[in-house]
């Protein structure tokens, strides 16, 4: 059994080379049925099967070397769908600077697409969930809300002012994944924990919270200003949008206080943003501190589709 470098359950799985590097490994499997919303075409869900997979090498800090890569392919399949499957796979593969070197193909009742990535890591480098410490600043990569109103109109036909309807789709069907950013602030040094947003901005605070047995406030939700208009437009809650959506693929971090300028600097070098949006407390609890109340944020997060 090689030494175990990554608790179970982070976002991606390591071993200990003799040399003292870290073999770093992530698979993750998109089924079709509850993973692809209505809209999404098979070069855009192939696509996504690597971004997601991205995402959490990312939320380590951890620039991916090679994709392995299985597809379960349903009998109607045609090779026009193939090879539409195979451009999005090798186009997620080369936007994050990585190659598909192989994998296997089979029958299957749905299409499945499971994505393995590898890449290597310096001991003691990685960006994991559980070192956030009581002060450091909670901070996100990007504004949340527009995944959930996106896939609101995708599932649920709810309407949009035409003017960011193709932005919220898009944020759905496109997804990106933050791993510039993640790359710059492991150099930094600055983070103590990290985690990818795919499951929404609640359950990733939560998941940062139980794993280093700490509480977290948060003082400004980081509501995208598309989110807001469309939970106006159709009577929602953008809170709700905010925390308990997901697909995001943002990164969720806790920063040194003293170093949240290098953070930042290190972010926006590479054409990102970090937002401060809280800290992180020894109360054990996660809750929302605006306007002189503290409302508990509940641990849910992102449902998978029930059909396509």
């Amino acid at each position: 059994m090689p030494k175990i470098a990554v608790p179970f359950g982070d976002d991606v799985s390591a071993f200990e080379t003799e040399k003292g590097k870290l073999v770093v490994l992530k698979t993750d499997m998109l089924v079709d049925k509850t993973d692809a919303p209505p809209g999404m075409n098979l070069w855009q869900t192939a696509r996504k099967a690597v971004v997601m997979n991205v995402s959490d090498f990312a939320a380590k800090g951890v620039k991916p070397a090679a994709v392995l890569v299985a597809l379960g392919l349903p009998r109607n399949i045609t090779k026009k769908d193939v090879e539409e499957i195979g451009s999005g796979l090798n186009a997620g593969a080369h936007e994050y600077g990585t190659y598909i070197i192989g994998g296997d193909t089979g029958e299957a009742s749905d299409l499945i697409i499971a994505v393995s990535l590898f890449g290597l890591a310096a001991k003691d480098a990685l960006m994991l969930r559980s070192g956030a410490k009581p002060g450091d600043v909670i901070a996100v990569t990007g504004l949340f809300g527009k995944t959930s109103a996106g896939l609101r109109i995708l599932v649920n036909d709810l309407k949009a002012p035409k003017k960011i309807r193709k932005t919220l789709i898009d944020s759905v069907l496109m997804p990106t994944a933050r791993l510039k950013e993640g790359l710059a602030l492991v150099e930094t040094g600055a983070v103590n924990a990290s985690i990818d947003s795919s499951d929404g901005l609640a359950w990733s605070l939560h998941e940062i919270a139980r794993s280093s047995r700490v509480g977290i406030s948060i003082d400004l939700l980081p509501t995208a200003e598309q989110c807001s208009t469309f939970a106006v437009a159709n009577k929602l809650d953008s809170a709700e949008l905010t925390l308990y959506g997901g697909e995001e693929y943002e990164l969720v971090l806790t920063v040194k206080p003293r170093m949240w300028k290098k953070a930042q600097e290190a972010v926006e070098n590479v054409g990102g943003s970090l937002f401060k949006i809280g800290k992180v407390t020894s109360e054990k609890s996660v809750v929302l501190a605006t306007d002189g109340k503290r409302i508990s944020i509940e641990a849910r997060g992102y449902e998978h589709f029930k059909s396509r």
